[in-house]
């Protein structure tokens, strides 16, 4: 896929709702904070950035209804009443189910507000592009579906995309073509290319060097015999000498992954009781004082936390550091600045449409 066409493939983000799993134990994760979290995750293609809302932008006037059925007017194009009523009851009925019956009034004029900076956003950016002739062709729309769909995950097809969406070819087709057509108006307010220089992305290494450091963290897996809430003292004598049990057969050189998948409470037994890095205060604090105070490869002793007995082995550590300026970092940190340059400039471009525009917003 030619990189320029780099910038599109973000829309595929929106469709597909893929996630990762976290493994947590009992009734929550022994995580505090799930997960090993990125330090810094600037994004990696830009966005088309949202636009300013209408109610900032002076030029949008507002008049009391003329009895014309028209709800507002970009430069002589029309939204009419009826048309506007049917956007906000098609999105109120898509809503209905998420939004309580003493608020929904309020939502209802939200929408409208939303609607209409839509149709006015929509109708200048088209405008725009038909004067400045740069609208995609064929070929690039299609080049765009093309990546897409090399993109999605095996089984997947386009039409499970807009099946789950709500969307079909057609509409997908607009919207690729109009953020072709965006990017041309975007880089042409940008001189044709994006430009961040070294010093820039120095300046924001140092402005931001917190996000790049990571703290002290530890490689751990575990077996965890559960004691749900509220046991007695039998049972939590019983669980515990299930544990030191498991404890023994791992000390005499039982496989501890083995044994976690066998043995273990925690889901993490699909991976061998494996939990990856975590940094300090990310696990409940039993946990995280004795993992953090154990010797690498050592079997611990049996440690209690609210969700039961666990036994613990650090299998490696890492000493807290400063993340390098440098190869990939530099990359996340210039398409990020990047990013930005871009937004900008899309919020300039739009700012200077609105201005020039005649817009009339009619009725309330």
């Amino acid at each position: 896929m030619s990189k320029r066409y780099g910038f599109f493939i973000f829309i595929i983000a929106a469709f597909l709702l893929l996630s990762s799993t976290i493994f947590g134990c009992g009734s929550k994760d022994e995580k505090t904070a799930g997960g090993s979290t990125p330090v810094m995750a600037p994004a990696a293609v830009p966005e088309q950035p949202p636009a300013p809302a209408t109610n900032d932008v002076p030029s949008a006037s507002q008049k009391a209804d003329d009895g014309s059925g028209t709800a507002v007017e970009v430069d002589g194009v029309k939204l009419s009443k009826v048309r506007l009523e049917q956007e906000i009851n098609e999105k109120m009925k898509a809503l209905k189910d998420q939004i309580p019956k003493e608020s929904q009034e309020g939502a209802k004029g939200e929408i409208r507000k939303a609607l209409i900076d839509e149709f006015i956003v929509q109708t200048l950016l088209k405008g725009e592009i038909s004067r400045k002739k740069a609208a995609a062709t064929d070929k690039e729309v299609n080049e765009v579906l093309d990546a897409m769909k090399a993109q999605l995950p095996k089984g997947m097809t386009m039409d499970d995309i807009y099946k789950k969406n709500n969307l079909d070819a057609r509409k997908m087709r607009e919207d690729i073509g109009m953020n072709i057509a965006l990017n041309r108006l975007v880089m042409a307010e940008l001189g044709g290319k994006v430009k961040v220089t070294d010093q820039e992305i120095s300046d924001f290494y140092n402005k931001n060097i917190d996000q790049f450091k990571k703290p002290e963290a530890v490689h751990a897996r575990h077996i965890l015999v559960a004691v749900e809430k509220g046991a007695n003292d039998k049972v939590k004598a019983e669980k515990k000498a299930k544990a030191d049990d498991l404890r023994k057969q791992l000390v005499n050189g039982a496989d501890f992954a083995d044994l976690a998948a066998k043995s273990s409470d925690c889901p993490s037994k699909q991976n061998g009781g494996d939990l990856g890095f975590f940094a300090r205060g990310q696990m409940v604090k039993a946990f995280d004082d004795a993992a953090f105070a154990q010797q690498t490869n050592a079997i611990g002793p049996v440690v209690e936390t609210q969700f039961g007995y666990h036994i613990i082995q650090v299998i490696e550590r890492r000493s807290a550091q400063t993340i390098k300026l440098e190869g990939e970092t530099k990359q996340q940190i210039s398409s990020f600045l990047q990013n930005q340059k871009q937004k900008a400039a899309f919020e300039g471009l739009l700012k200077r449409l609105k201005a020039g525009a005649n817009i009339v917003v009619y009725g309330k």
